[in-house]
């Protein structure tokens, strides 16, 4: 019955303020018909994606874990004209799917998608960057290594950029301290660090829905001490 009532009241809000168009619906559904994992953001929760961009000003962003690229269109509907969305996604198959959900969208000249594990992505890019700065970090990827995605993040910002981390609260797991699910020890170490670190301020926000119970961390980026991890 709750879910239900979560799933209704989502599908309240979308109908009225979500305008969920044919590229969007089709990434979806495409993702969907391939057999990826049912892991996208929900259309509202894409439209927080997009508003906080928006909002931020952001003329770059970087993602970390692409899927279907559902969240990358949002994200990428967001930037001005000149505007620069990276994406990093670790498995070809979802890659793939995505690049084709992001051609469909018209967006294959904003977005660029690149495959690999970030572990070994986000260095290359770096060295690319140079001194240029992120203005929005969106992590979505595999939970172990969200600590490891914090540092990047960290190193690939400036004062005044946002941070958000999807999928933190695990169905409440999250505040279990001797949870062996990696995932959840994954959350708990990336909240911690984010805790710590004296250039950040931030908060965490529970969610239900049509995607269950969760919720996400937004942080800002508030000073320059953010070239690596508080001690």
């Amino acid at each position: 019955m709750v879910q239900q009532t979560w799933t209704a009241v989502d599908d309240y809000f979308n109908d009225l303020l979500v305008e969920e168009d044919e590229a969007l619906r089709a990434a979806g559904e495409g993702s969907e018909a391939a057999g990826l994992p049912p892991h996208q953001v929900a259309p509202n929760q894409g439209k927080l994606l997009h508003l906080i961009a928006r909002l931020q000003g952001a003329r770059s962003i970087l993602e970390i874990g692409t899927l279907g690229g559902y969240s990358t269109l949002w994200l990428a509907r967001a930037l001005p004209e000149g505007g620069r969305l990276v994406t990093l996604e670790a498995d070809g198959r979802h890659a793939e799917v995505a690049a084709a959900n992001i051609a469909r969208a018209g967006l294959d000249g904003v977005v660029d998608l690149r495959v690999g594990k970030a572990a070994d992505t986000l260095p290359v890019l770096a060295a690319e960057l140079g001194e240029e700065r992120f203005d929005l970090v969106f992590i979505d990827a595999d939970k172990p290594s969200n600590p490891l995605y914090l540092e990047w993040a960290l190193r690939l910002t400036r004062p005044g950029s946002v941070i958000v981390g999807d999928n933190v609260v695990r169905e409440g797991a999250v505040t279990d301290a001797g949870s062996t699910d990696p995932r959840v020890q994954g959350v708990r170490s990336f909240t911690e660090l984010i805790a710590r670190n004296p250039g950040l301020t931030a908060t965490a926000l529970q969610t239900v829905g049509g995607k269950g119970y969760d919720g996400f961390v937004l942080a800002l980026v508030t000073d320059g001490l953010t070239d690596g991890l508080a001690d």
